[in-house]
């Protein structure tokens, strides 16, 4: 039996867009725009992997008829945000984290717990959490957003599915649940931030240092700029970031809370609402910090 074969309709029967990667390796088994003979899919343009990619068991039989495929899956058209937890790599320092491990830690700090989804083991010992993508987000890939050694794939970006292999190990299903809704809290952290331009342009707090003074510029702005759905997480994440600033004495904390609520209100959260929330993720930063943020 074709494995390979096997491996690419079942992804395709959840939907999710595939093409073929070369056997045995990560890369596209696709020709490249200087090759493209301008025929088939390429008959009115050259088409990128991103966009033969495909759910269609007919044209799926036909590729991998040729060779042992390995599976690559096209994140942005499967409406797909993966997590990419790499292991820790020879040359990184003593001490660096692994990817779950980071991860394990992020969610800590956000007070959340690791989320149960669809998950892989991939060929070198990492980890891929597949989420489904939220309605009318388009979200680009990332390289460390989230922290060491965690990636993510979607527009753009794609990853390699169970079933296919690599020289030093083969992907395979650790957690088969159904891919969750990525959590509103990850999505917060992974929207390009937009800055609200009033908000850049005011006057600066007077004792705050200058890393101070930049993290309370973009954490409001990020707040100002968030969408309805992940409002009120952003603004609990913001108000938890700068408090790590009042013990040492970087920012005074009615500053925070005016800029904080000031930006919620911007982004369309009630004033109860706003406040609440400031105060309690400020105290709950005030209580886990000590001194000067590294």
């Amino acid at each position: 039996m074709n494995t390979h074969l096997t491996a690419a309709l079942a992804a395709a029967e959840r939907g999710w867009h595939i093409f073929p990667l070369r056997p045995r390796d990560k890369r596209p088994a696709l020709h490249g725009e200087t090759a493209c003979p301008g025929t088939g899919d390429c008959a009115a343009g050259h088409l990128k992997w991103e966009q033969r990619a495909t759910t269609d068991p007919d044209r799926i039989h036909k590729a991998w008829s040729t060779g042992a495929f390995n599976v690559g899956i096209a994140t942005g058209p499967s409406g797909l945000i993966v997590v990419d937890l790499d292991p820790v790599k020879a040359k990184d320092p003593k001490g660096t984290p692994d990817g779950v491990t980071s991860l394990q830690a992020l969610c800590e700090r956000a007070g959340q717990h690791v989320p149960a989804t669809y998950r892989t083991r991939t060929a070198s010992g990492g980890h891929h959490l597949y989420f489904t993508a939220p309605p009318g987000a388009r979200l680009s890939n990332s390289a460390g957003r989230l922290g060491k050694h965690i990636d993510t794939r979607a527009h753009g970006g794609y990853v390699v599915a169970a079933g296919s292999s690599l020289p030093n190990g083969a992907y395979e299903v650790v957690d088969p649940t159904e891919p969750v809704p990525l959590p509103e809290w990850l999505y917060a952290l992974l929207t390009p931030r937009q800055p609200a331009r009033s908000l850049m342009a005011a006057p600066m707090p007077v004792r705050a240092s200058r890393y101070a003074a930049a993290a309370l510029r973009a954490e409001t702005a990020a707040v100002a700029g968030a969408g309805e759905g992940v409002r009120n997480w952003t603004l609990v994440r913001a108000a938890r970031a700068l408090g790590r600033f009042i013990p040492s004495g970087d920012l005074a904390r009615s500053e925070v809370e005016q800029a904080l609520n000031s930006a919620g209100l911007a982004a369309g959260l009630r004033e109860n609402e706003c406040r609440a929330a400031v105060a309690s993720a400020l105290n709950w930063s005030v209580a886990h910090n000590s001194g000067r943020p590294a």
